[in-house]
């Protein structure tokens, strides 16, 4: 037989190896080296689990890189949520911007140093996401502190044998035997004999994943840290900002204080007490429950002291002692960790019974011994199950509840739609539709009546031409972070931040009820199947179809919504058609404003030069006519006009010539007036723009008959209006050529430019 190639040799394996060595150190350093990778890094030694939390969550959020702060907390914007709910997780999560809101404030909270000692309930109905939501989490803390980046640190004790005297009791158990009588020893007994007489090292963990920094006494740890950690800035941070202060107040374990104490009665010499420490990297593990522990509602509750009859003999004897009660709890192995409850219900509602102790006063007795315990408590929370702990007043301030409503974010929705059915479902609906969709969904979810809005919109009656009645549509967008265009500048003046965050606060009590998220997904395949074989796409007519006809699904929708929502898009679509047919040439717009400006100040019928354009103008009434019936409207009376232009007049001669030219020393185009009519006159050419297609059949026929041989029949100019419109939208609004066709049918089938 040929011999075997060394595997150790393969490249693919050494690779590996270099990858594993990086990312799984595992070795303990000594604890002189922590102290100097303390000083060197102090921001990322000095980390609790709170902290840890905290960067974890930056980490992810702001791809590595430093995160957009403002006095140190997280800021939303910019911020990728996908990395941290979506991004390789086998179940993605999709958080709205409402969630997202509140999950940055919850974060912002472990920076401050609120979070301890509390239990943190994600409350939501079935079907909202909130296990999907918290796997997640847990999947990428783990991921997280296998990274250089989250790297976390605990003591781990290294006993010099020698130094210690050595094990007698072993010693003399293993010579006592002799070789003669070893017969009556097990193969067990005799390898460990062997293994721990010829050890130079007992090492021994400390369960509680302590931070080794506690080790220094505690009326001695300020000074230690001022006179080992040269930066100021951050020192000044550690010994003021209440994120530090388990830094300077808090104490090790039992194990650990009383592993220091004897060793000192032993060496005499707090020097070489700390020869025998070293440091190692906490590992973080769900599956072992180490570091982070899940309970789900039908484990069984086993609450139990974990003891080392091995560990606890060898102590003993190296030490000489029985001082050392090396005993600890289940919850010692979450310690600046997390622990988590998967709903509160079966045996999860006596957990949270017997953690309500332990999280009000961080303490429990394992038999004799106080523990003392600082994790993450987290937990989900249906609203029906809150009965359980909701009568108990001293447990109500011990939690933080944080809500996980169904979705109120329709562009969230959308793209839940995309990732259960492909991204390539876009090409089935016309742009908007499954936006439309997300919309009616959503306002199932949705109070009917909202205080802040009513309070807010004094007079909603001039939206009613594409706003329904409970204005849903109008918070849809305050939900989804937007403002609305169509606002009218008196309502945009008072959606100021008092107004943001009282709807934000209403809507802490929004997505209970509706439809669910599994619900939804089975509306959209309904409605997906009945339409997506047909040859065109489908459309808003579609939609409202579906959603109208009689039925579970139509009796859950508010009164009255899907109407207003058609308006809404007959409204937008039109909007999208005008800015497409608009020809913006603005050279030419500043010309003609210009000229305008410079004309009023003389008499009909003159000719004048304009030195602003260097173009001559014929004065006349005419003129005035065409210029001004653009700026002021197709409806604008004689009077109107007069007055527009003496106003005007007045304007330019006071203001803008003699005090913006002339003082101020600005060009013509930068003053408030010519801005001003500039504005209205590009918004009427928008306005007034299909005019000239109204009840035009042959313009129809020829968006219809656009990329076929009947188009060249057609005269230019209109072939170059139909090009110029259907190019547009492809351009500007995502539409496919066949989208757009279809768009432009609708809008002059419908009269859509003679209702608004």
């Amino acid at each position: 037989m040929k011999n075997q190639p060394n595997q150790s040799n393969h490249p693919a394996l050494a690779r590996l190896g270099e990858e594993l060595r990086k990312n799984e150190m595992r070795t303990p350093i000594a604890f002189r080296e922590f102290l100097e990778l303390a000083a060197q890094h102090p921001h990322l030694v000095f980390r609790d689990i709170f902290q840890l939390f905290f960067d974890m969550i930056a980490y992810y959020l702001y791809e590595g890189k430093p995160a957009p702060t403002k006095n140190g907390l997280l800021e939303k914007e910019s911020a990728n949520f996908d990395r941290l709910f979506i991004d390789n997780c086998d179940n993605p999560f999709f958080i709205d911007n409402l969630f997202a809101n509140r999950f940055i404030k919850l974060t912002n909270g472990f920076k401050q140093g609120v979070q301890n000692n509390n239990i943190i309930l994600f409350e939501g109905p079935p079907g909202s996401g909130k296990s999907t939501f918290l796997n997640n989490l847990l999947e990428k803390f783990e991921e997280y502190t296998r990274l250089p980046e989250g790297t976390m640190y605990q003591t781990h004790w290294r006993l010099d044998i020698k130094k210690l005297g050595g094990f007698q009791r072993l010693e003399r158990h293993w010579h006592a035997v002799g070789e003669k009588n070893r017969k009556g020893v097990t193969d067990f007994e005799e390898t460990f004999f062997a293994y721990n007489t010829s050890q130079e090292y007992l090492q021994v963990a400390c369960p509680n994943h302590d931070h080794p920094i506690l080790l220094i006494p505690k009326e001695h740890r300020k000074q230690f840290l001022m006179d080992l950690i040269p930066n100021d800035k951050f020192k000044q941070k550690l010994f003021t900002e209440k994120e530090y202060e388990w830094v300077l107040k808090e104490n090790p374990c039992t194990i650990c204080s009383s592993l220091y104490e004897t060793l000192l009665n032993i060496l005499g010499d707090p020097m070489e007490v700390f020869e025998m420490v070293s440091v190692r990297r906490a590992m973080f593990s769900r599956q072992y429950g180490e570091g982070i522990s899940v309970f789900n509602p039908g484990d069984v509750a086993i609450e139990y002291p974990i003891k080392s009859p091995t560990t606890q003999s060898m102590l003993n004897d190296l030490l000489k002692n029985d001082e050392i009660p090396y005993v600890y709890s289940t919850l010692a192995k979450t310690n600046n960790g997390i622990l988590a409850l998967m709903d509160i219900k079966e045996n999860n509602i006596k957990r949270l019974m017997y953690l309500h102790g332990v999280i009000s006063d961080g303490v429990h007795k394992v038999e004799l011994i106080e523990e003392r315990i600082k994790s993450l408590f987290v937990g989900l929370v249906n609203p029906a199950d809150k009965e359980h702990y909701e009568n108990m007043p001293s447990f109500q301030d011990r939690i933080i509840n944080v809500s996980v409503p169904y979705i109120l974010d329709y562009n969230t929705e959308v793209s839940i739609f995309r990732h259960r059915f492909g991204k390539g479902i876009d090409h089935y609906f016309l742009p908007g539709i499954l936006e439309n969709i997300a919309k009616i969904i959503i306002s199932t979810r949705l109070n009917l009546d909202s205080p802040t809005i009513r309070g807010w919109i004094r007079n909603p009656h001039k939206y009613s031409r594409y706003m329904d009645q409970d204005m849903l549509l109008l918070k849809m967008e305050i939900y989804a972070g937007k403002t609305p265009t169509w606002l009218a500048e008196e309502d945009l003046k008072r959606l100021d931040a008092r107004t943001r965050k009282d709807l934000l606060s209403e809507a802490e009590e929004e997505g209970y009820t509706g439809f669910s998220g599994r619900q939804s997904l089975n509306v959209f395949n309904n409605l997906f199947t009945k339409f997506s074989k047909n040859e065109r796409l489908i459309t808003m007519d579609m939609v409202e179809s579906y959603f109208l006809k009689k039925g579970k699904i139509h009796d859950d929708i508010p009164d009255g919504f899907i109407e207003s929502l058609v308006d809404m898009y007959d409204f937008s679509v039109l909007q999208e058609i005008k800015e497409s047919m608009y020809s913006y040439n603005r050279e030419k717009i500043g010309k003609d404003i210009q000229n305008y400006l410079y004309a009023i100040n003389f008499e009909d019928e003159d000719e004048v030069f304009n030195p602003y354009t260097q173009e001559n103008i014929q004065i006349s009434e005419e003129y005035f006519y065409d210029f001004e019936i653009i700026v002021l409207g197709a409806g604008c009376s004689m009077i109107e006009r007069a007055e527009f232009r003496t106003d005007s007049r007045s304007e330019y001669v006071s203001v803008t010539l003699a005090q913006e030219i002339s003082l101020e020393g600005k060009k013509i185009t930068e003053t408030r007036q010519f801005k001003s009519i500039l504005d209205k006159y590009t918004h009427n050419l928008k306005e007034n723009t299909l005019l000239p297609y109204l009840n035009n059949d042959n313009f129809r026929r020829a968006i219809l008959d656009y990329g076929s041989n009947s188009f060249n029949a057609y005269d230019n100019r209109v072939r170059q209006d139909v090009k110029m419109l259907l190019d547009n939208l492809q351009t500007n609004f995502k539409y496919t050529e066949d989208g757009a066709k279809q768009v432009c049918v609708y809008i002059i089938d419908k009269g859509l430019t003679e209702m608004y």
